[in-house]
């Protein structure tokens, strides 16, 4: 067998990306800056000026301010650190109340960052996959008639389904009471255009990793200064304009920033291409076992992103049958160290027990190739057709 042919197939992008070739390249030259950035003599204003220029990279790819970009150690620190009661604008100081998020959000929302576990509800979604925003327009109204001040996340883009969220309505909604408005980006950056003007997100949270970037590297980003977060995660010597202590990561920072860059040159020319595989490898999979569902098949979805459920299939099998068969894909999300269980957003927009158990992510990247797609759609028919046999057989 030739060397491609033996080749692993990774389709896990969602999970995570491969390093970007510039990502490297800023990483490999930041190895060699020595200097602390807050150190004033020439080595320190050396690393500095990394720090600054990558957030000048991540700001322009999410169309901020580089002074309101926060550098984190990713996703889950930056939603944290955006997700608390002492959240301040300029003519707000009293602490929220209450943190409304979609039942679809990831865990780090979810679990509602430093808000007390009472204070957090969650606003259902449709079956179509997006935020109930007759829900969420009922719930703020009757809150804020309490008297309540609220903060509101909702994701950008799902990650599992690749749904896109209606975030510009959502805005609006929430503002519209006098609401904050948080937005985990992480699954839309590098996949869609995003301007957090345009969204009119008070709030962004990004993660380097699902763009090419690093992992342990992110960013939280402010849509305008009179927003404050006075209570810091980790306090130290006033790092990151008194929002983040402790010294940056410039190696991790460098590869965030140059990884910015890639992405947003590259989009238009990327997401074409990849919504192209996608395409095909959707109507292959249909045609191969056409009782299979592709969930949110006719909404918005980012252009890599395929969940597919089978009847019949197990999610936890058939991901260790593809692995095997040198396969990487996923069952819905894998933020939960690992393990596998019934999928949550699938369970919210209202699927049937049997598919919401047997959902299997396929996401793709800038390296997906059309002759991966033929190779996994051939191993789909021998794997799928294998497992659907064993289980027609153990229930006979």
């Amino acid at each position: 067998m030739s060397k491609t042919m033996t080749e692993r197939i990774y389709l896990d992008w969602n999970a995570t990306s491969p390093l970007r070739p510039e990502a490297r390249a800023a990483m490999a030259a930041a190895m060699d800056c020595v200097g602390n950035p807050s150190s004033v003599h020439g080595e320190g204003r050396a690393a500095r000026q990394i720090v600054e220029r990558a957030r000048e990279q991540v700001a322009a790819l999410v169309g901020a301010e580089a002074k309101l970009v926060t550098f984190t150690s990713g996703g889950t620190e930056a939603s944290n650190l955006a997700l608390t009661p002492a959240i301040q604008t300029g003519d707000q100081k009293a602490p929220c109340d209450r943190l409304l998020v979609s039942v679809i959000e990831h865990p780090a929302v979810r679990a509602g960052g430093q808000f007390d576990a009472s204070a957090v509800e969650e606003i259902p979604v449709t079956a179509a996959g997006v935020v109930d925003c007759s829900a969420l327009t009922s719930r703020l109204a009757a809150l804020t008639a309490q008297g309540e001040r609220v903060l509101v996340s909702v994701m950008l883009v799902n990650n599992e389904t690749g749904i896109v969220q209606p975030i510009r309505e959502v805005a609006r909604i929430a503002h519209e009471e006098g609401a904050l408005l948080h937005v985990d980006a992480v699954q839309g950056v590098g996949k869609i255009s995003i301007d957090i003007n345009e969204l009119e997100a008070d709030l962004l949270a990004i993660s380097a990793h699902k763009f090419g970037g690093p992992k342990g590297a992110g960013a939280l980003v402010r849509r305008a200064e009179t927003l404050h977060l006075p209570k810091p995660l980790i306090r130290g010597g006033g790092h990151e304009r008194g929002l983040r202590g402790g010294t940056e990561n410039v190696i991790g920072i460098a590869g965030l920033g140059a990884a910015a860059e890639a992405a947003r040159r590259e989009l238009q020319a990327e997401t074409t291409r990849i919504a192209g595989l996608r395409e095909r490898l959707e109507a292959e999979l249909k045609a191969a076992t056409p009782g299979a569902v592709i969930v949110g098949s006719g909404a918005n979805r980012v252009p890599n992103t395929t969940l597919i459920a089978v009847p019949g299939l197990k999610a936890d099998t058939a991901v260790i049958a593809f692995d095997l068969a040198g396969i990487a894909l996923s069952a819905g999300a894998a933020c939960s160290s690992g393990k596998i269980q019934g999928s949550q957003v699938l369970a919210a927009m209202g699927l049937p027990d049997d598919l919401a158990r047997g959902g299997l992510r396929i996401s793709l990247g800038w390296t997906t190739t059309e002759a991966e797609i033929d190779r996994f759609v051939a191993a789909w028919i021998k794997t799928t057709s294998a497992l659907l046999k064993d289980t027609r057989g153990m229930a006979a």
